[in-house]
């Protein structure tokens, strides 16, 4: 089974919800999972060998900006890293639609690990704050289909 990193990024708690729920349904379907909660790059690239998979799950600030805990680690890969080709990852986003940069922090991590020639993982899990009020569970079928994938 697979070596999984889940990546955090969150302002309220909701993205560490939702890790801690993907961290239950991946460990019962037999893979190794850590939760890295304020990620760094060092964590990052234990997860760049072609073996392993990283999951990113964070939410958005109003403007599209990411959190505090994520921030780091999302410009060092933008402009430390640089080319992934060895890289599977998925992404979980949330946000709230309410604001034009819905799920701002996701969508820009998607486009930049793209342009690294990263491999994405299944399509990416939005979740709306306006529509969900218990996004750890909104997520478990999204996750349930994505373990099949890896």
């Amino acid at each position: 089974m697979s070596k999984v990193g889940i990546f955090v990024g969150t302002v309220y708690g909701n993205s560490l919800a939702v890790a801690e729920s993907a961290q239950e349904i991946l460990a019962q379907n037999g893979h190794e999972v850590v939760i890295f909660d304020e990620p760094v790059l060092s964590d990052w690239q234990q997860y760049n060998d072609g073996e392993a998979i990283a999951l990113i799950i964070t939410s958005s600030t109003g403007q599209g900006d990411f959190p505090d805990t994520i921030a780091p680690l999302f410009y060092d890969i933008q402009n430390v890293v640089g080319y992934q080709p060895n890289l599977r990852y998925g992404i979980i986003a949330l946000g709230d639609s309410s604001y034009d940069s819905f799920c701002g922090a996701g969508k820009r991590f998607d486009e930049v690990l793209t342009e690294q020639s990263a491999s994405r993982i299944g399509d990416i899990l939005f979740i709306d704050a306006i529509e969900e009020d218990i996004p750890e569970e909104f997520a478990k079928s999204w996750l349930n289909s994505w373990v099949k994938l890896i």
